[in-house]
Order: C-alpha cells, then structure tokens, then sequence
C-alpha cells in the first residue's frame, strides 16, 4: 500500500458514494488505474465494505450503553462462546476482548431504559460463563470519528 492507496481510502471514508471519475481526478490517476486499485484494496480486504452512517437518534436508537463484562476465565472455548452468542444481539455494536480486567467491553445501543432492562434480562444474562456486568450510560457524544487514520505501519 503506498500514498495513492492511503489518499484513495481516505477519499472514499469520506465520502463512499464518490463517482470513479472524481475520484481518480482528486489522486491524480486516470480512472481505469484508480478503478483497479479500488478492485485491488477491495480484494486484499483492505477495503471491507461499503455502507450509510446513520444517526441513531434519529430512528428511534436514542441511548448509548458501555457495558463491560467479567468471563468466569478467558479460555478459548469461553470467548468463542460468548462471541458466537453476542454476534446474533443487534443491539451490540461493537464488542471488544480486552486485557486485565473487565475481560469485555461492548457498546450497546436501545430505544430507551425499558429497552436496556429488557436486553440484559432476554438476552446479556443468558449468555453463560458471564460474573459479573457493569453498565455505564452516556449522556452525549463529545467526538466521534468514522474514517480510519491513515498512518502507521501496513499489514
């Protein structure tokens, strides 16, 4: 990956929908070559998807939970366990192992306090191995960033 391909992924973070040819004319590239390195970055896995930002408030998403989460122990068949059961909660955004402790770390997105009351008793404590829950509520967001710095070294 090389300068082109940082300016490409940073151009089209920005901006998804991004017509080809305004692409390639912002990195300098004629269109053909800067389609095929798009198709190359999609290939490699580089590039993993394309998708809507939505506001969560604004479809009815209004609260934002951090949940974090102690494993009766982190061993291979625990964590794939309980990766295998949160993967199918839409309401867990993103779901993180972690170091120390908590063992996890996910953010937790419903309606409403009704809605975070039901999640944890249908669906969070079902999950086995799980000791111990805590729930940290956010009042607003102060930053949020989508698009990926595009520094530091490749893979």
């Amino acid at each position: 990956m090389d300068d082109l391909d940082r300016k490409i992924l940073r151009l089209l973070q920005q901006d998804g929908r991004i017509r080809m040819a305004d692409l390639a004319e912002q990195v300098g590239l004629s269109p053909t070559p800067c389609a095929r390195r798009v198709a190359r970055l999609e290939e490699d896995g580089v590039i993993t998807g394309y998708g809507a930002r939505v506001d969560q408030r604004k479809i009815g998403q209004a609260v934002t939970v951090f949940v974090t989460l102690e494993l009766d122990r982190q061993s291979v068949e625990v964590v794939s366990e309980f990766t295998k059961r949160v993967a199918l909660f839409e309401e867990v955004m993103d779901c993180q192992l972690m170091t120390g402790s908590p063992d996890i770390l996910m953010r937790v997105v419903v309606p409403d306090l009704e809605a975070f009351d039901r999640f944890l008793q249908s669906r969070l404590m079902t999950v086995p191995n799980v000791r111990n829950m805590r729930s940290s509520f956010t009042l607003r967001t102060l930053s949020h960033r989508a698009a990926l710095p595009m520094t530091g070294r490749v893979h």
